[in-house]
């Protein structure tokens, strides 16, 4: 399957969106019900979006991490049953759940770059596995099994100058996760030489804690740990159990569809290929600014 991130740029045109949210000042003044309001309006609109993916035959998808503002704030956060409207919002994720299931459709997530379970700052750690916890919590009143289908995917974070520390503090963070948690946590190689590629992913984080590799093709431009493009790939595909599909993300450099010969990390707005499976099964999730639109203009090549 081909899927998008986040936003539907048609219908974010007609104001349908998941990532309403507030400062801390609008939420200390006009307080939970107001929060509240929005997150109901995020889960509905987010169903929409689910209807008008499966009308198009998209079918699998990456929900923002905007829809619960302040959800894992060490002051602020809140649990679910106590929102002025929580009747209606857990009903809500109930209904995206069940229709996720009925349609087939394959819902994900990947939490910001501040989720750092690598980090030497205990109180870093312990912020990033309260965050991810409130993902997985989300996906646990949807109903889905705790499982790699609905992949909770994060990078190590930073080497701090010492990348072997560091992989060994993302496996111990990873032992303090709930069940449900570890379940659905997966790690994606980075785009910069000085952290940590598909290899170094392999050896230092799936042969220690046994977590699946996302494997992003963009990425392996700029950090190749020695392998190419095909070996990287299936030593990802190959960390994932059997009866999960693989996922992988696909994007392509801005600076090349803007003439230039050097490829940088920022995203293009749409994407060309010609994409390569080499063979293998494998659910795409394209990385364009353009979204959706983006699904029409990927040329793929099985082999």
């Amino acid at each position: 399957m081909l899927g998008y991130a986040c936003i539907n740029m048609e219908l974010r045109e007609q104001g349908i969106f998941t990532n309403r949210t507030l400062r801390k000042a609008t939420l200390e003044e006009k307080g939970m019900p107001y929060l509240s309001e929005l997150i109901e309006a995020n889960l509905h609109d987010l169903l929409t979006i689910m209807h008008h993916n499966e009308e198009e035959g998209i079918r699998f998808f990456r929900i923002s991490s905007e829809i619960f503002p302040f959800w894992s704030h060490p002051e602020l956060g809140y649990e679910l049953e106590e929102l002025p409207n929580s009747e209606v919002i857990i009903s809500l994720l109930k209904d995206i759940g069940d229709y996720a299931t009925k349609y087939g459709h394959r819902i994900t997530t990947h939490p910001g770059p501040y989720n750092v379970l690598a980090s030497p700052n205990p109180a870093v750690v312990s912020k990033a596995i309260l965050e991810l916890e409130c993902h997985s919590k989300m996906f646990d009143f949807m109903g889905f099994v705790p499982s790699f289908e609905n992949k909770i995917n994060i990078h190590v974070g930073g080497a701090y100058g010492e990348p072997s520390a560091a992989l060994a503090r993302f496996c111990v963070a990873f032992t303090q996760l709930s069940v449900s948690l570890q379940a659905r946590l997966t790690v994606e190689n980075d785009d910069r030489a000085n952290l940590y590629s598909t290899l170094d992913l392999y050896n230092n984080i799936y042969k220690v804690i046994g977590i699946p590799i996302v494997f992003d093709y963009h990425h392996h431009i700029f950090n190749t740990g020695g392998q190419t493009e095909q070996e990287a790939l299936e030593l990802a595909i190959s960390t994932w159990p059997t009866g999960v599909m693989p996922v992988v993300h696909y994007s392509e450099s801005k600076t090349l569809h803007a003439g230039e010969s050097k490829p940088t990390p920022a995203h293009s707005d749409l994407v060309y290929g010609p994409m390569s499976f080499y063979g293998n099964l494998i659910d795409v999730m394209v990385e364009a600014k353009h979204k959706e639109k983006a699904l029409v203009t990927l040329s793929i090549n099985p082999y």
